[in-house]
């Protein structure tokens, strides 16, 4: 067993990431002991990521508010506490906060043979937000 005692600091999410005030907490980066890469993240209302794809899948547990989860080829969901999302491997996605309410969720990912766990594209518009 490895115990890892709590000291991380929120850091605010990049603007070349996300779109609105985004904060990050740091759970685990994948390393020598696993390839687990996990966050607890926090949208302010309007919030949200960039699209962006995971090699390994994503696994989403929505912990607070409500918010939304788009992919390029399907409508956009609403999700809620106690939601688990699962975004499939290589699939262009974005998650956030509704325009009126915070939302905050788990993200778990792993890291592909490279360490990679995300690529990072395009912002997602306010048209395709709004959709």
């Amino acid at each position: 067993m490895k115990y890892v005692q709590s000291g991380g600091t929120t850091a605010a999410g990049p603007s070349d990431w996300f779109t609105g005030a985004v904060y990050i907490d740091g759970v685990q980066s994948p390393g020598e002991d696993s390839t687990l890469s996990c966050a607890h993240v926090r949208f302010t209302p309007g919030a949200r990521t960039f699209w962006h794809t995971h090699p390994q899948g994503q696994t989403l547990y929505v912990t607070d508010g409500i918010g939304w989860v788009g992919t390029r080829t399907s409508t956009t969901q609403e999700i809620r506490p106690g939601d688990v999302v699962f975004i499939e491997p290589g699939e262009e996605h974005w998650h956030g906060a509704t325009p009126e309410r915070f939302m905050s969720h788990v993200a778990l990912n792993e890291a592909d043979d490279e360490g990679r766990v995300v690529t990072w594209l395009d912002p997602v518009t306010d048209d395709e937000y709004s959709a």
